[in-house]
């Protein structure tokens, strides 16, 4: 490996916790429409401004104990994780992809990981995310592979189509919303990233992930039935981040036999 391609991966890894720095604050305010750019961090017990010692991924949270440097009440831990989980995706996508993409890959996990924890948290899943989300996967697949374009579209269009068709038909027969518009516009998302091969993949891995996630807590004494409001959204973001990095299954399969 060229010294180039180990300073690129290593300013990756190291960029990686600020990123997810800064997904914390996407996650936390985009839901609640407050500005994520020129809003200062504050504490939300006692408003104090953080410095840039309190912004430190991760190491501000480990070195004051999980607790506000000023007031002293206890801070959640939802900050150092998803800034963890942001490493994880930059140290994943480094490790499996080529360095010439390893920073689209990261992006694009990067991108998933707000969306996923959205959707966890508040079950919606943002348009300032999920469109630009779309574009983004037609312009990865028109810089790497141009040839490749219309299969990309027609994933989008397999995608959006395929989840709208689903809900429709959802709603028709049981009068009642089984996906949200919020899911259709990812699965468009995700499909012009994965192109039409890896739909049928990306919802597979997504339907097992769903399965397995109740199955668990099901398990944990959850009572989960057939009115149960789940978040569909974070088994779609693993199917496609997934699919993006190894390719689809049956394909995978073929190229076995």
């Amino acid at each position: 490996m060229s010294y180039f391609a180990n300073f690129s991966s290593l300013f990756l890894l190291v960029c990686a916790p600020f990123v997810g720095s800064f997904l914390g604050l996407l996650v936390m305010r985009v839901p609640v429409h407050q500005p994520v750019i020129l809003a200062r961090s504050r504490c939300q017990s006692c408003k104090r401004g953080l410095g840039w010692r309190d912004l430190i991924p991760v190491m501000s949270w480990a070195f004051t104990g999980g607790r506000c440097r000023y007031c002293r009440t206890r801070l959640s831990a939802f900050y150092p994780t998803i800034e963890l989980a942001a490493f994880l995706i930059g140290l994943w996508a480094v490790a499996v992809l080529p360095v010439s993409i390893a920073w689209i890959g990261a992006g694009f996990g990067w991108t998933l990981l707000p969306l996923a924890a959205i959707d966890q948290r508040r079950f919606i899943l943002p348009d300032m995310l999920t469109l630009p989300l779309m574009f983004a996967g037609l312009t990865v697949a028109q810089l790497l592979a141009p040839e490749q374009i219309l299969d990309h579209l027609l994933g989008g269009a397999i995608g959006f189509g395929g989840f709208w068709a689903i809900g429709w038909l959802y709603r028709t027969l049981r009068d009642r919303d089984g996906l949200g518009a919020g899911d259709v516009k990812l699965m468009g998302a995700l499909g012009t990233w994965v192109a039409w091969q890896g739909v049928p993949t990306l919802i597979f891995y997504a339907a097992v992930a769903g399965l397995a996630s109740a199955t668990v807590m099901t398990v944990m004494g959850h009572k989960i039935s057939g009115a149960s409001r789940i978040a569909f959204g974070p088994y779609l973001c693993l199917g496609g981040w997934l699919v993006w990095l190894y390719g689809p299954v049956l394909l995978s399969w073929q190229l076995l036999a």
